[in-house]
């Protein structure tokens, strides 16, 4: 059975992979095949082929079909980004040696934040985190101007904070489903304008539908092939 959750800093999601558009997301990936390679097609359409693969923030990519996946999605204001970025290029990197990475080696660096994290762009993090802040308000808020708040997110996170923002909204409505929370009430809640909405950002970021996210009971168990439906969906993603 597929299973996705998102915890403090980090993501994780195994189970299938289908193919799927390309996207990008608001963190580094890391893909580890559990049998075989992980087939992944960059913007250039260079294909990379191996057992675990690194793509850093905002990189545009499609996944290739696999039939058993690891993948963590690890925020890249955290200390364990550090890691990453000492081992991944500007594109799409293989790397065999992570392919033994587990959740607890991810859990256990991601409640520190990355060396060298201007306290400032921190701070505005933590603020986006909380409340909906204008970018004014929020530069003037932790003394920077906007266009040096923008600098500083491309600079040290590899992304703008709007992507930021979003992938909190996303980890605040997967915490609504897990309570019970009906998908538009999840949308709702974590700042999205409706369920369209929230269906459109997590297909764009994930390539998956919120309703992945549902109880067994609840969650499509087939797509259009009759396999299972995982990491793809049904091939929407960031345009």
């Amino acid at each position: 059975m597929p299973h996705f959750a998102v915890h403090e800093g980090y993501a994780v999601y195994e189970g299938p992979a289908t193919d799927s558009s390309f996207h990008v997301h608001a963190a580094f990936q890391v893909a580890i095949a559990v049998r075989g390679e992980v087939p992944m097609v960059d913007a250039s359409g260079t294909r990379h082929q191996a057992v675990a693969l690194i793509v850093p923030p905002m990189v545009r990519h499609r996944m290739l079909a696999v039939p058993h996946l690891l993948t963590f999605f690890v925020e890249p204001q955290c200390a364990f980004a550090d890691r990453l970025r000492e081992r991944c290029g500007p594109g799409v990197t293989a790397d065999p040696e992570l392919r033994d990475l587990r959740e607890e080696d991810v859990r256990s660096a991601t409640g520190r934040p990355a060396e060298g994290l201007d306290g400032r762009l921190l701070a505005a993090m933590n603020a986006l985190a909380d409340q909906r802040v204008p970018m004014p308000v929020l530069s003037a808020q932790v003394g920077l101007s906007p266009q040096r708040l923008r600098a500083l997110a491309r600079q040290q996170l590899g992304m703008p904070l709007p992507r930021w923002r979003i992938w909190q909204r996303l980890a605040r409505a997967t915490e609504a489903l897990r309570e019970g929370r009906s998908l538009a009430d999840a949308a709702t809640t974590a700042g999205f304008a409706d369920q369209a909405h929230f269906n459109r950002q997590m297909r764009e970021m994930l390539g998956l539908a919120p309703s992945f996210l549902l109880p067994g009971p609840h969650r499509p168990a087939e797509g259009p092939s009759g396999a299972a439906r995982g990491m793809g969906g049904d091939g929407s993603a960031d345009r």
